[in-house]
């Protein structure tokens, strides 16, 4: 792959944290000095981020969308590469988490959850007795310790995996399953470590609706996406493989992958476009979602190590927050807030500072010939530089 036109330090860097941005993985989460924002960064100059749009497409990336809106501009800046149009649709994999979060932090203020309860306590037919003591906290900042997905589908499915549905019971039942089957022991204490893991948002989703009587997708829908006026976000019904309004055409391995089961549902599930995301990220930092006490956990990552292993978050520390977010401190030293997410054909991500003066949401489309991270981290460096 040709390198991006940026200097060696920044080559350098990206190798070593960029495992993170893609499948909701994540980067360093605090550095040795105190955390930057851009406060102090004169308006954001696009002509890097055009530049790299400008070397697409390639065999790696085939389109790309980036939008980047600062604190000086009127507008937001938004660039395009390959067959993709500027309202695109995409779907938004594990972005879908921060959305899941802030519905179960509402709840909790509504005193309908309680964060500190065990989740057992709600789904006793769902959580075995062995992870009778994680609670809902633990799910939310991902030091449940709960096991592993397994079951959900693959190429290993062959032809048309991409279309193959597994219902979200069935994803934590599959996990606790493969568990047992392999003996691994005792679980680690709940809240000693932290490891990503999807499975803990889907018994998130399954707890909203135990506890609403509400189809999780209802309750996102009233509380989320009506409220902020998101008129391209969704969450697709289990059958529906499309995507509706504009979209760019996305291919895997030769096979065209843009119809795909939305199985992932409340943990990567969603549908959305770039300004919508912009807007739902804008407005969960200013307060309109969720009540003081609970905005507060949205950014509160636990104190405790990474798993051994966990490659999302380095340096020994954890970097996911209560309310699906990921603390990222780049290379420059400032300190971004948001979350990834990848699907076949699809890799998203949405940042911004805590104080909303620079914000960047983007979504390329990797053929799967080779990763993606390096664009991922170039195109958020520059976002930010």
């Amino acid at each position: 792959m040709r390198p991006f036109p940026h200097t060696a330090r920044r080559l350098a860097v990206a190798a070593i944290v960029l495992a993170a941005l893609t499948v909701g993985a994540t980067v360093p989460a605090a550095s040795a000095q105190q955390p930057r924002t851009v406060a102090a960064v004169v308006a954001f100059d696009p002509a890097p981020v055009r530049e790299l749009l400008g070397r697409l497409p390639d065999p790696v990336v085939a389109g790309a969308l980036v939008r980047v809106t600062d604190g000086g501009r009127a507008a937001p800046w938004t660039g395009t590469a390959g067959e993709v149009p500027h309202d695109a649709r995409s779907r938004i994999g594990s972005v879908t988490k921060m959305f899941t979060s802030t519905v179960v932090l509402q709840l909790a203020a509504e005193h309908r959850i309680a964060l500190d309860a065990p989740a057992r306590r709600y789904l006793p037919d769902l959580i075995p007795a062995a992870y009778g003591a994680v609670t809902v906290r633990q799910l939310l900042d991902h030091t449940s310790g709960l096991p592993a997905p397994a079951g959900i589908p693959g190429p290993a499915d062959g032809p048309g995996w991409w279309l193959k549905g597994v219902s979200p019971q069935e994803v934590v039942h599959n996990a606790f399953a493969a568990a047992e089957a392999k003996g691994t022991g005792q679980p680690p204490a709940p809240g000693s470590v932290q490891q990503y893991n999807g499975v803990n948002t889907f018994v998130a989703g399954l707890l909203v609706e135990k506890v609403t009587g509400r189809s999780y997708a209802d309750e996102l829908t009233r509380r989320i996406i009506r409220p902020l006026g998101l008129r391209n976000t969704s969450l697709p019904a289990p059958d529906d493989i499309s995507v509706p309004g504009p979209h760019a055409r996305v291919y895997v391995g030769g096979d065209e992958v843009t119809e795909q089961s939305p199985w992932a549902w409340a943990e990567g599930g969603m549908i959305s476009t770039a300004a919508d995301l912009d807007r739902f990220v804008t407005a969960l930092f200013r307060g309109r979602l969720l009540p003081p006490a609970e905005q507060e956990l949205a950014f509160a990552v636990p104190e405790v190590p990474s798993a051994p292993a966990n490659k999302n978050c380095i340096n020994g520390r954890s970097c996911f927050s209560a309310g699906g977010l990921m603390r990222v401190t780049l290379d420059n030293g400032v300190t971004v807030w948001g979350k990834t997410g990848s699907l076949p054909g699809w890799t998203n991500g949405a940042f911004a500072t805590r104080d909303l003066k620079r914000r960047v949401v983007y979504s390329l489309n990797p053929t799967g010939t080779a990763s993606e991270r390096p664009y991922v981290m170039a195109v958020v460096n520059a976002a930010f530089a």
